[in-house]
């Protein structure tokens, strides 16, 4: 990739030729490059109210307590408001269930 970009640099008006199944490999390299730097990268954590929470997943708030009880459904605590996290939620959406305690 550097010498790509050397000879960019270095003969701006160069045209290189190319297959296209050698210019597909290569899209589908930097694609990959990309997907894989953005998978490592670290999202901070989005922490949602009960009311959120409830509304999000269409349920009462009586049903996130019974969540909370059976280990479904995290609760985290912030000072004395209790939270759930965005990532749980949505993994519930998606249809992969609860989270178990210490997953």
């Amino acid at each position: 990739m550097n010498n790509l970009i050397h000879l960019v640099k270095e003969f701006p008006n160069l045209k290189i030729e190319i297959s296209a199944e050698e210019l597909l490999a290569t899209v589908r390299s930097v694609a990959t490059e990309i997907v894989e730097h953005y998978e490592k990268t670290e999202v901070p954590e989005t922490y949602l109210s009960r009311k959120q929470t409830s509304e999000m997943l269409g349920v009462d708030l009586s049903t996130l307590w019974r969540w909370d009880k059976e280990e479904y459904l995290h609760t985290v605590k912030v000072g004395t408001k209790v939270r759930y996290k965005l990532s749980d939620i949505n993994r519930i959406l998606a249809g992969k269930g609860g989270v178990k305690w210490g997953d």
